[in-house]
């Protein structure tokens, strides 16, 4: 294939997937916890690693790492302490990040704030060897955290109590989801961008939800959603010239429209199957004289 020719191509491709495989496995999570907006937030405080990144001279991709991870840890103290000042604590420290983005951006050596569009929304041409390295280690990462420790964060992501009673380190599970929905947003800003990341956290994950409710099918169809938009997205962007990063999430929303689509009749279908085959009140709970009601 012509698109396989290129090495820029190849790096794209191959970073598209991982991003399919750990933006969803995280954003499973997140959707249960009910924070689908925090690699949103996530994603406006890497913004101030992207700037330092450049005003350094070192890796944008590690230094947004290392800040977004940071952020993350900020958001739980916030979310554990913070009461009713929480969430203007939370709004600062989001458009901080951007602020700081965009300063630090500026003040680097020939700097300008066109370099960070490629970091918001994704860029095909610019996915470097060095940048494909970084995501196949932050990739690895995810993937051991959400699979592994899958038992674990469930039980946390559903009732943080019973878990707390199960004997489960809550705290340090909750920091750990923060930690690894960080590391997935600097993971997904070189495909997707750091505005559009949250989509593909979430969207997926919406998408299969519509077709099962169990956790398990929910995580392999979310996965799977995942990895055909980001490559069908990449693919689209390469021969239409379009921006990766919206084409991508476009696809997400699309394919998250069909399934509804298809989902609705055939709940109303399982529906009444159901009240059809209900059994009626057990002949003991009759009202005497009276034939059983019918359900």
């Amino acid at each position: 294939m012509e698109i396989l020719s290129y090495e820029f191509m190849r790096r794209a491709l191959l970073a598209a997937v991982l991003v399919g495989i750990t933006a969803p496995a995280i954003g499973i999570y997140l959707v249960q916890r009910r924070q689908a907006l925090m690699g949103d937030g996530i994603g406006h405080v890497a913004m101030t690693g992207v700037g330092l990144g450049f005003l350094l001279s070192t890796s944008p991709v590690w230094m947004a790492t290392l800040v977004s991870v940071l952020g993350a840890v900020v958001m739980e103290l916030i979310r554990w302490y913070g009461k009713t000042r929480g969430d203007i604590a939370l709004a600062m420290l989001f458009y901080g990040g951007m602020a700081g983005g965009v300063m630090f951006t500026s003040l680097a050596p020939g700097g300008s704030t066109a370099n960070l569009t490629s970091y918001l929304f994704g860029s095909l041409s610019t996915v470097s060897s060095e940048d494909v390295t970084a995501i196949c280690l932050l990739a690895a990462f995810v993937v051991l955290v959400t699979v592994g420790l899958r038992r674990q964060l469930f039980a946390v992501s559903q009732d943080e109590e019973f878990a707390r009673v199960t004997g489960l380190p809550v705290r340090a599970l909750n920091l750990l989801t923060a930690v690894t929905a960080a590391v997935t947003v600097t993971v997904a800003m070189r495909v997707v961008g750091l505005l559009l990341v949250s989509a593909l956290m979430v969207v997926p994950v919406a998408a299969a939800q519509q077709l099962t409710r169990s956790f398990k099918a929910t995580f392999v169809i979310a996965v799977a959603i995942g990895v055909a938009v980001t490559l069908g997205g990449t693919v689209t962007s390469y021969y239409q010239d379009v921006p990766p990063g919206a084409t991508i999430v476009l696809l997400t929303i699309g394919v998250f429209i069909v399934l509804t689509l298809l989902a609705t009749p055939l709940a109303r279908r399982r529906a009444r199957a159901a009240a059809a085959t209900a059994p009626g009140d057990p002949a003991e709970c009759a009202i005497p004289g009276q034939a059983p009601a019918k359900v």
